[in-house]
């Protein structure tokens, strides 16, 4: 109860902070002061006594216990009332032991209380006291000069206080109740929360367990017997459907394209008079299954693709081969077009196999396998578009509780919307002046920071949908290009830089622009605190003030490491408010950071094109090093008609990790790309899934995992934003 009322006090002065009533606040810390139940804090009530005690103030201790007796004790039944007597006897007790040091005191205190003491048998040898030279070396008074003994008092007042605040339950306000609703709600989200995530993993389990039963079920005789389909039994189907075909040289349609080592010359078995050439080819007898060397599966599954496929495409496949040779009519020779099989395939696309670049990763809801047949650590469960926007998207991001999620386009329009459990707005922001970063708040996660154009940063609050407050950052630098929240919530990181003439702004132009030289932008990193609102101190940013373009906290607040347009990554002490480190990453601009799962390194990718991971314990040392493609780094372009071209400079995330750190989520053209770290490959990057499902380059990315499943965000140039449900395959 005393936690929920300190609570509810500190809402209640933020409330009269906010509304501006400054003589009510000053009264209600005076009152709060003056408060003698403490907030029914007993830690507290104690503290008052042992004051009253400390400083011999016998009228404030007979007075504050009184006022207990009125306010707390008299609501006791009868039976209680002698424990109420006994404790305030060992309180007096107590401060008369602890007179003995002023003799004065001592006199004092039973001179005041002769009258009403005097009747108690209990303090009839107590008189003397003031009159002994050495007290504690008495029997009957030094078991209470023991420390056992005042230790034992007051935590005997502390519990007997606690369980009487928790007993006596007086009507409650509504405000007080809100504090036990708050906590019900959030704990209920949790609960849903959890709820969720497990029936995503039932549903991927569900699905895995479908497949399995679809590719287990009894497959077609001629699929049955197909270890045993070899060439001769090729040449018997070809020549009984169409005899001229006989005449034709042992070398048949399957031999001309399989490897010279694989075909073996058989004689052709004869069939049964009157049966089919199935039936022949079925029902041959073992001796001349003896006499055939015969073509095993894999043999034939790589003949169609030369890659691994789904049982289920191989047997759609062969039910199109064994249409194909069931037809009379002569191929290649009679000048007719080739066949249509099933869905638009030809003979053609059964004899040449798409190249291996083109094999597609498993789709939806399959346990996919790539090219070598290594299992996927991910399963792409569902994937839905929030296509709210009419503009390129600059930012996107989720809050730290996973619920929300805020983007913002080039037009400055800001969308704060929910996924769960539908796909809704929640809050739409329009802005006059442009928006050039965004970033949620950590405490309280309802809180959204808007970084403009004109050197304003908002905090807006996205539950009562209006702003709290706007800070001008500086007049000379008005570009707020990134932004960035402690984990403690109390203060954030503000990048601000001059004006850099046109193609800077992030928005998109028709043409691509010549970009000014980023060495010549003036930049600060200045740190604001959140409840003052006020401007703590400017970092130094050395050898001179330039453009910073990205900045992230470590899971403490302890670092911040930053990305400026000069290459330089530079990592802030945040204890000591100073560079500790910094050192040249790319050759251009850097574009977005990022702390490692262990906050070991940093990973970073910059306008060269490469990725590369920097130890932050040895300065400028290099743990891995990547080229990324320039759809993954920018700047982005989308082609139009008539070489029109749209570009954009990176302004968001670029990459994203998983909630283990093994895993990072990319831009790409056409969705976004997600890659394992710490590789055997030699490139140290190897592709394992890519999200696709866009029309346009994605230009940035954000991860927000939970549990087993997670929740990927792409968001591309035509103002579409793709958000992928994955859940994760425990090896």
């Amino acid at each position: 109860m005393g936690s929920a009322v300190e609570r509810t006090d500190e809402h209640v002065r933020e409330y009269l902070i906010y509304r501006g009533f400054t003589s009510t606040l000053k009264h209600l810390d005076s009152d709060m002061k003056a408060d003698k139940e403490k907030g029914f804090r007993v830690d507290k009530i104690i503290d008052q006594l042992q004051l009253f005690i400390h400083t011999f103030d016998l009228n404030g201790l007979k007075d504050y216990w009184g006022y207990l007796d009125r306010r707390l004790f008299c609501r006791l039944e009868d039976i209680y009332r002698p424990t109420v007597s006994k404790l305030r006897t060992s309180l007096f007790r107590y401060y008369v032991v602890y007179t003995v040091q002023n003799l004065e005191k001592t006199q004092e205190f039973f001179q005041r209380q002769a009258q009403e003491l005097q009747g108690k048998p209990e303090w009839r040898d107590w008189f003397i006291l003031p009159f002994m030279p050495a007290p504690e070396q008495n029997p009957l008074f030094s078991p209470y000069f023991s420390r056992q003994w005042s230790d034992t008092f007051l935590v005997s007042l502390h519990n007997f206080l606690s369980v009487l605040f928790q007993c006596i339950n007086p009507p409650q306000p509504v405000l007080l109740s809100f504090d036990s609703e708050v906590q019900r709600t959030t704990c209920l989200q949790e609960e849903n929360d959890q709820l969720r995530h497990m029936l995503f993993s039932l549903q991927g389990e569900a699905k895995l367990k479908k497949q399995e039963e679809m590719v287990h079920h009894k497959l077609p005789p001629y699929v049955q017997n197909m270890d045993r389909l070899g060439d001769t039994e090729l040449d018997l189907v070809t020549s009984q459907r169409n005899p001229a075909l006989t005449t034709t040289p042992s070398r048949n349609f399957f031999s001309t394209f399989l490897p010279q080592a694989r075909r073996v010359p058989g004689k052709m078995p004869r069939g049964l008079p009157g049966s089919s050439p199935t039936q022949a080819s079925l029902g041959r007898k073992d001796t001349a299954a003896n006499q055939v060397r015969p073509y095993v599966l894999p043999e034939i599954r790589t003949f169609f693709w030369g890659a691994s496929l789904e049982t289920e495409t191989i047997i759609r496949k062969l039910n199109q081969a064994r249409l194909f040779f069931q037809m009379p009519e002569k191929r290649g020779e009679s000048g007719d077009p080739e066949p249509h099989l099933e869905g638009g395939t030809t003979s053609s696309d059964l004899i040449d196999p798409p190249p291996p670049s083109q094999t597609q990763v498993s789709g939806e809801g399959q346990r996919g396998t790539g090219v070598l047949g290594v299992e996927q650590p991910f399963i792409k469960l569902s994937q839905e578009e929030y296509g709210e926007h009419h503009s390129s998207i600059m930012h996107c991001r989720v809050d730290c509780s996973g619920r929300r999620v805020a983007s913002l386009d080039v037009d400055g329009v800001i969308k704060v919307w929910s996924f769960n459990p539908i796909m809704q707005t929640k809050a739409t922001i329009m802005s006059k002046s442009p928006l050039l970063s965004l970033e949620w708040a950590t405490k309280p996660d309802r809180l959204l920071l808007l970084g403009s154009g004109v050197g304003t940063v908002r905090l807006y609050d996205t539950d009562a949908k209006k702003n709290l407050y706007e800070m001008a950052i500086d007049e000379t630098h008005q570009r707020i290009l990134s932004l960035a929240c402690s984990p403690s919530g109390t203060s954030f990181v503000c990048s601000a830089a001059a004006h850099a003439g046109p193609g800077r702004s992030g928005s998109v132009t028709e043409t691509v622009p010549r970009l000014p030289n980023p060495l010549s932008v003036s930049g600060q990193l200045l740190l604001w605190d959140t409840k003052t609102v006020k401007q703590q101190l400017q970092f130094s940013l050395e050898p001179g003030p330039v453009a910073i373009n990205c900045t992230a906290f470590n899971h403490n607040g302890n670092l911040l490491v930053t990305g400026a347009a000069d290459g330089v990554i530079r990592l802030f002490d945040m204890q000591r408010y100073d560079c500790a480190m910094s050192w040249r990453a790319h050759d251009g601009e850097v574009y977005s950071v990022e702390f490692s799962y262990d906050e070991n390194t940093v990973f970073s990718i910059g306008e060269d094109g490469k990725f590369i991971q920097w130890n932050i314990h040895r300065c400028g040392v290099k743990q891995s090093e990547n080229s990324l493609p320039q759809d993954a780094t920018g700047p982005f372009v989308l082609s139009g008609y008539s070489g029109y071209k749209q570009v954009q400079v990176p302004r968001g995330r670029l990459f994203a990790f998983d909630s283990e750190g093994q895993h990072v989520l990319t831009c790409s053209n056409n969705g976004g790309l997600i890659y394992r770290l710490n590789s055997t490959s030699d490139s140290g990057l190897e592709k394992v899934l890519p999200l696709g499902g866009h029309k346009a380059p994605v230009v940035t990315v954000d991860w927000c995992s939970a549990m087993d499943c997670g929740t990927c965000l792409t968001a591309s140039m035509d103002g579409k934003i793709k958000l992928s449900t994955l859940l994760a395959q425990k090896s």
